[in-house]
């Protein structure tokens, strides 16, 4: 029994034993698989994390597969530089050869391989959709080819261009033409959506600078060589020499060997080329390298650096190797950005922090079936704050795109290119980058180094010249009538006889210019076409004309599409009348109706028997003598007292103080009779005769073929039902003497020039009426921004400012004309000064009162009637008297019966004149004289 227990004890010893090796075992076989997970789990967290990016490049093509060895050469650099780094970008490249290739490429990355950025489009004309479908999934795209586009920062940040800005271009191009003085310049570009937008910003640009773009030339990638040829053929025959070019390297391969065939690249031509080609130039074939001698370029400035020399090499030795046909684009700055891009993606995404890296990774939103990245915000907002030196210079972004920087000058020479100077934001055009010259801008041409020019020359091109299709093509038009200023005579064989005040000036301003110019006359409407016109002819600018002389008028909707030079006669539009009914002799008359001088007369009876009446009183309270004769001199005041007390103020006309009282009143009256009928008679001969108004069914004529119609409809807003067009001055007579109610007109509404003409061939008969309207006067016409406009503009100034100008206009419009007086023929001659004819009725009454006065007073049947007729008044009189006073008549009567007879008799005895005996045979004659006063009663007294 005790054996049993101690075996038992024994055995359970034993089993515990190896239950507690199998444990240690157990413990020891779980401690080693615990530490090889921690230490796989530490091998694994080591490894740097991959982030997906795409690349969306036509990688068959020159370009594209520069660029996707320089983004793949700039990862293995980055990496290799910074081995400790916790991100590795992960290209994944897709190959797209059209703008569909490139859309589908891009949804697929961002569906299938989940990319957090993408670098792309090669093609500016995809950019619209990377644009839109990188803002809505927040994903950046990162441009190294797209230097402007159409959708700008401030709408969406998610589009990035690694690339400088065209607007920097723009300001780099325009201070070298303002440098080499060219003020306008023709474009030729490619016709794509990013060409014509070029050229918007471009002509923006251009005009800060005063500078104009005379043609735009589109050409299409798919044009033959023939329809190249035709543009350059065009351009030929204008007076541009200055052409500025932007397209692709193909279309510009094509075009400058085409261009020496036209003879543009000739001495006397300028060529500029912006960065759309001078950053292949090291690409271009030797046979259009040979043709651009003389051409100026731009582009961005890549300062050297041991850095860029090392990658230079490497990359060439790496596409040596790599490319299949052993032909490849050289490296350029396409390039370099490309390769900078990607650098600044690594950076930007070491920046971030592991955590959102990692959410980044777990977390999908979807929209329209593609990942709305959680990422994109935080690596646009790093990528925005990067700053490096990187291959291509200083990598900074502004507001979505590379920091604006300098740009190299060039000019091509032989088979190379000579640097000539530099332009910068800063200090404009330097000579050398490494100088620190003055800090202000210049725009100065004279700090870049000496140019050789097309066709050898090292002159500089004036930017412009007379077409090279032989003398100027000078427009003048045939005109029916007005031919003082355009005659022109077509003798046949081309030679054309032109005279008259246009072409006087315009040979004149010939004489003025700095430079010599051959001509040729070529006349517009030499069909003698009624119903053409001066916008017609115009038009003809400059396919048929070089310029056009005329009496062509400066006005506002013509200058969209020409240049007028300045005028070179008076300008504005006047109104001409007929003058008012002509004055007659009896002028004189009309200031007062006929009522008034009714009322005047009857007014000088009525007071001239009131100061008789008056009178009257004083003559019979005076003495016997004074009482005789105050009747027969006072007779005279019904008639001559109201008016001589006007004409012998100093005489003492009445003797009663209350007639006195009556003549202050009367004279009053008469003085503001006199002065309203002096007033109102200098209205009549001035102010009356300026007036004017439109009857109810006016007609209004204006000159044919010149932008008088549309002025009138469109600004004085007269209906084209009342114009009636006319030719010449003769025409315009013909009909303002018809009048409107006799098929005719009115008025003329026409220049001055043309008026002027008018009013002095037919002197009085019409004026001019009313406001003028402001035109801008005659002047040459020349294509849309000719520089010959302003050559001619400061000709124009001399020769109207010089002492010749007179002359000319007499010898045209005749002796007298001047347009240096603006009043001259505004109010006709006729009523400038008063002539006898106005005032002959006048003259006639008292040349009439005058010879009644001497036919009464030096002839004996003139005294006869006198006395007669005093004597009939003076009996009327006494017997008026004698009914109002019969006491007095009846003592004067009863005194002179006793011997009145033989006293008259004796009267009348001693009033006869004795002759002497006459001749024999001839006839004794005998004068009775009546004495001036017949003895009265009184005197018969006295005698007895």
């Amino acid at each position: 029994m005790e054996r049993k227990p101690m075996a038992m004890i024994i055995n359970n010893i034993i089993h515990r034993c190896h239950l507690f090796r199998i444990n240690i075992l157990i413990f020891f076989l779980l401690f080693d698989s615990y530490a090889s997970a921690a230490k796989n789990k530490t091998s694994e967290g080591s490894q740097p994390s991959a982030i997906p990016i795409g690349v969306v490049l036509d990688v068959n093509s020159p370009m594209g597969f520069m660029a996707d060895s320089c983004m793949k050469m700039a990862v293995a650099d980055f990496y290799e530089n910074h081995p400790n780094y916790a991100t590795r970008l992960q290209l994944h490249t897709r190959n797209a050869e059209s703008i569909l290739d490139a859309n589908f490429a891009v949804v697929e990355l961002l569906k299938q391989e989940v990319v957090q950025g993408v670098i792309g489009p090669q093609r500016s004309t995809e950019d619209t959709f990377f644009a839109e479908l990188g803002q809505n999934v927040r994903v950046p795209i990162i441009s190294f080819a797209s230097s402007s586009s159409a959708t700008s920062y401030t709408d969406n940040h998610y589009f990035i261009r690694a690339t400088p800005d065209d607007a920097v271009q723009m300001q780099a191009l325009a201070a070298i033409c303002k440098g080499f003085q060219w003020s306008e310049l023709a474009i030729l570009y490619e016709d794509t959506d990013s060409g014509s937008h070029f050229v918007s910003l471009l002509n923006k640009e251009f005009q800060k600078a005063d500078i104009g773009l005379s043609y735009m030339v589109a050409i299409p990638n798919s044009a033959d060589d023939k329809d190249i040829l035709k543009e350059l053929n065009k351009l030929a025959t204008r007076q541009t020499r200055v052409f500025l070019v932007h397209m692709n390297l193909a279309l510009g391969n094509r075009l400058f060997p085409l261009a020496k065939r036209a003879g543009v690249m000739s001495e006397g031509y300028a060529w500029i080329i912006s960065n759309s080609l001078s950053i292949f130039m090291e690409s271009m074939d030797s046979a259009t390298h040979d043709s651009m001698e003389g051409v100026i370029g731009i582009r961005p400035y890549l300062s050297r650096s041991k850095d860029l020399e090392s990658f230079r090499g490497r990359w060439k030795r790496n596409v040596t190797l790599s490319s299949s046909t052993g032909s490849f684009m050289e490296l350029n700055a396409y390039g370099l950005w490309a390769y900078d891009a990607v650098t600044a993606l690594a950076i930007a995404m070491e920046k971030i922090n592991s955590s959102i890296l990692n959410a980044s990774a777990s977390i999908n939103v979807r929209q329209k079936n593609l990942s709305v990245s959680t990422f994109g915000p935080e690596l646009l907002k790093k990528l925005s704050s990067i700053k490096f030196r990187g291959l291509s210079g200083d990598f900074e972004l502004v507001d979505g795109k590379l920091k604006p920087s300098a740009f190299e000058i060039f000019n091509v020479i032989g088979s190379g290119e000579k640097t000539v100077g530099f332009w910068t934001p800063d200090r404009g055009i330097v000579r050398d980058m490494g100088t620190s010259g003055s800090t202000s801008y210049s725009t100065s041409a004279n700090e870049l180094k000496s140019i050789v020019w097309p066709g050898d020359s090292l002159t500089r091109p004036t930017g412009w010249a007379i077409p090279t299709s032989g003398n100027l093509r000078v427009g003048i038009p045939w005109k029916h009538g007005f031919i003082e200023f355009v005659d022109a005579i077509d003798l046949g064989d081309g030679h054309v006889n032109a005279s008259g005040f246009s072409i006087d000036i315009f040979l004149a301003t010939l004489e003025a210019l700095p430079f010599r110019i051959n001509y040729e006359f070529r006349i517009y409407n030499d069909t003698k076409d009624i119903n053409w016109s001066y916008d017609d002819m115009l038009h003809k600018i400059p396919e048929e004309f070089d310029m056009v002389v005329g009496d062509t008028t400066n006005w506002a909707p013509r200058a969209e599409y020409v240049d007028f030079s300045l005028p070179y006669s008076e300008s504005g539009v006047v109104l001409v009348v007929k003058n008012r009914k002509a004055f007659d002799m009896w002028i004189f008359v009309k200031p007062l109706s006929w009522d008034l001088w009714l009322a005047i007369i009857v007014a000088c009876i009525v007071m001239g028997i009131v100061l008789l009446v008056l009178e009257r009183r004083v003559g019979v309270a005076s003495s016997g003598t004074d009482s005789m004769r105050a009747p027969k001199e006072k007779s005279g005041m019904v008639y001559w007292s109201p008016v001589a007390v006007l004409a012998f103020p100093e005489r003492n006309m009445v003797s009663n103080s209350w007639s006195a009282l009556v003549l202050v009143f009367w004279l009053f009256m008469a003085f503001i009779l006199m002065q309203s009928y002096t007033a109102n008679l200098s209205a009549i001969l001035t102010v009356d005769q300026l007036k004017f108004a439109f009857s109810d069914n006016y007609y209004v004529g204006c000159q044919d073929g010149s932008f008088m119609k549309r002025f009138l409809i469109d600004q004085l807003h007269i209906s084209a039902s009342r114009l009636k067009s006319y030719a010449s001055a003769e025409e315009y007579h013909e009909a303002m003497t018809l009048g409107s109610k006799n098929g005719g007109i009115d008025a003329i509404f026409d220049e001055i020039p043309y008026m002027k003409i008018l009013l002095n061939k037919y002197d009085n008969q019409y004026k001019m009426a009313g406001p003028t309207y402001r035109t801008g006067g005659f002047g040459f016409a020349f294509p849309k921004g000719s520089s010959l406009a302003a050559h001619f503009s400061k000709a124009i100034l001399d020769v109207t400012q010089g002492s010749n100008m007179t002359e000319i206009e007499q010898t045209n419009f005749g002796p007298g004309y001047s347009s240096q007086d603006p009043l001259s023929s505004t109010i006709s001659q006729g009523t400038s000064s008063l002539t006898f004819h106005e005032f002959a009725g006048l003259f006639l009454v008292i040349g009439s009162v005058t010879l009644i006065a001497l036919f009464c007073s030096e002839t004996p049947i003139g005294r006869t009637f006198t006395t007669k007729t005093r004597q009939f008044v003076h009996n009327c009189i006494n017997f008026r008297s004698s009914r109002i006073n019969p006491a007095e008549d009846s003592s004067v009567t009863g005194e002179s019966s006793e011997g009145g007879a033989e006293d008259i008799h004796e009267s009348v005895q001693n009033n006869v004149v004795t002759s002497p005996s006459p001749p024999h045979g001839e006839v004794e004659m005998h004068e009775i004289g009546l004495s001036d006063e017949i003895p009265t009663a009184s005197k018969f007294r006295s005698k007895n």
